[in-house]
């Protein structure tokens, strides 16, 4: 018995497409990276994104969004995730109402 399994291939995207979903990538790379720097700058504060996540910020991971805070490192921001029961790969926009109530409070304490 021999069984032939047909690989899914994603759909074939002109250069345009290509070039379009590039410029979109680097467009939030860019703006990802200048929320971090007003983050650690103390211009920006988190509980702002996390209340009121921008779009760009929606697929980002939570715990690298911690990273940026000031006086937050690897291990205080794991120990933040895990007293709100939220895993290190859940992305902002994947956070439930529980899960953002609880860590925006941690913040304001």
């Amino acid at each position: 018995m021999v069984s032939t399994k047909t690989q899914a291939q994603a759909p074939l995207r002109s250069l345009d497409q290509r070039m379009e979903a590039l410029k979109r990538a680097n467009d939030i790379r860019v703006r990802r990276a200048r929320l971090k720097k007003d983050l650690k700058d103390g211009s920006v504060q988190i509980e702002q994104i996390l209340n009121a996540p921008p779009e760009y910020v929606e697929t980002a991971k939570v715990f690298d969004m911690l990273m940026a805070v000031p006086k937050f490192g690897r291990v205080k921001a794991a120990r933040f995730l895990n007293q709100c029961r939220i895993s290190q790969s859940k992305t902002v926009g994947g956070l439930s109402e529980r899960q953002r109530a609880e860590l925006v409070g941690l913040f304001n304490r």
